[in-house]
């Protein structure tokens, strides 16, 4: 499986992130660049692109996949793209704070520590549905390093189409995100204009 090893604080730099917004709790201390160049539209749409990419942690195949599937969609594509992304089980995980990052949160999907409705799920671009039950195994929920997590989340906002027991670490998809769970900036119609070419 192809990997996104890319340092996160220099990416950030570069695309205009927030660092937050990947979980990371750190500021770049180099000063940006002067007089940085205008861009061009062309550039404008590529940026949105990569920066969407890399909060997710996608690649252009799977990404150009789900831009398919979006203009499927009934609704306005750049914010079923989006809702797509959310829906991911890795951005679930890190969303309802069990994990520090989106980077941590595939690692636990991976290792076979997520249970949906009761089984075991091990696909971080598994694609949550409204009803479903997430929680974490009977070993892995014992485990310190989940616990110290959990701790370190405790603040974390939890978005309103999800739901969170913090006693049982169980959560359920209450609904689909809309445009206004988005928590960082985006403007998806350049990605759709650039695909659209």
């Amino acid at each position: 499986m192809a990997k996104n090893m890319q340092p996160i604080l220099k990416r950030c730099k570069t695309l205009g992130i927030e660092p937050g917004t990947m979980g990371v709790d750190k500021r770049t201390n180099r000063n940006p660049k002067q007089g940085k160049k205008k861009m061009s539209e062309y550039g404008l749409q590529l940026n949105e692109k990569q920066k969407v990419k890399f909060i997710y942690g996608v690649l252009e195949k799977q990404f150009r996949k789900y831009y398919v599937m979006a203009t499927k969609k009934n609704g306005i594509t750049g914010e079923m793209l989006l809702q797509i992304l959310e829906t991911r089980l890795d951005n679930v995980i890190y969303r309802l704070g069990l994990a520090n990052t989106r980077r941590e949160a595939r690692q636990i999907v991976n290792h076979g520590h997520i249970l949906i409705n009761g089984k075991k799920v091990d696909i971080p671009s598994y694609l949550v549905k409204p009803g479903e039950v997430i929680t974490l195994k009977e070993k892995t929920r014992s485990s310190s390093r989940i616990k110290d997590i959990v701790e370190a989340n405790s603040s974390r906002l939890i978005p309103d189409w999800l739901d969170m027991d913090k006693n049982t670490l169980t959560g359920k998809v209450v609904s689909l995100p809309g445009r206004e769970h988005i928590d960082y900036e985006v403007e998806e119609h350049l990605i759709v204009e650039l695909y659209s070419k």
